[in-house]
């Protein structure tokens, strides 16, 4: 397990507590948003009714098909991305968790730091400066982006706050010790947990849904977004660590 120790003692150095799931993280207050002026969404989902806003979207490399959903003032995937490309992988090498959680992207292939569909992301890769340009593509279809930290702030302000957004944004089913959320808004984040780094170790699925943001801490760190209990919360981390992506669809 090198690369957890390489991240205690980054961690140590920097004089920052690493995140309470163990990963090669450090928690950090999220700081100011716009997000703070977005109004409220009415949460479209029940047990007994859907009157959310949905799309789809063809992902027109491979011809995937995602579910889309409104909220708010932003059109987000209902699913978690599926494209295959270099350092991406599916849960525990199984190819079925592929189907089940979509795939898990090193921040670098997150971002397209080579440059493959656009040039925004173009660079940002493991212990590089980044010098993003949002919106960045990244890795998403065409007309879609990787969501940065005040993007996602957004969607928090929109479901009322990170402290319940956890519970308001998690799939009513597949989370352990009654983790299971309401889905209010047909956001439907599954756990899918995560793959560290350079080791292949995987841990936490049926447990934690982390998803990365465009937005880099430092040449090693990136911010990610977690959902765990009730919650989402921030913490940044080394970018090798490979995380679930969902996309954004573009201003018009």
């Amino acid at each position: 397990m090198r690369s957890l120790w390489l991240g205690v003692l980054v961690c140590a150095a920097m004089f920052v507590a690493c995140g309470d799931d163990g990963s090669d993280s450090a928690t950090r207050p999220s700081g100011g948003s716009s997000s703070n002026l977005v109004s409220l969404a009415t949460p479209c989902k029940t047990e007994t009714e859907d009157n959310c806003e949905y799309g789809e979207l063809v992902d027109g490399r491979d011809g995937q098909v995602y579910k889309t959903v409104s909220i708010g003032t932003q059109i987000w995937m209902a699913q978690n991305l599926n494209y295959e490309t270099a350092n991406s992988y599916c849960y525990n090498d199984n190819a079925s968790n592929c189907i089940k959680y979509g795939r898990l992207y090193t921040w670098a292939a997150a971002m397209d730091s080579a440059g493959t569909w656009s040039a925004n992301g173009e660079g940002c890769g493991d212990g590089k400066t980044c010098l993003e340009r949002n919106p960045v593509r990244g890795v998403c279809p065409e007309g879609w982006h990787l969501p940065s930290k005040d993007e996602w702030e957004t969607l928090f302000t929109a479901v009322d706050g990170k402290s319940t957004a956890g519970t308001k944004l998690k799939s009513t089913s597949g989370w352990n010790r009654n983790g299971n959320g309401t889905d209010d808004f047909s956001f439907s984040a599954l756990p899918a947990g995560k793959r560290y780094g350079s080791d292949g170790y995987y841990s936490n699925a049926g447990d934690y849904a982390y998803f990365w943001s465009a937005t880099e801490w430092t040449g090693n760190f990136a911010y990610n977004m977690y959902l765990y209990y009730d919650g989402a919360s921030w913490s940044v981390i080394v970018k090798y660590y490979g995380y679930s992506v969902r996309c954004l669809k573009d201003d018009p």
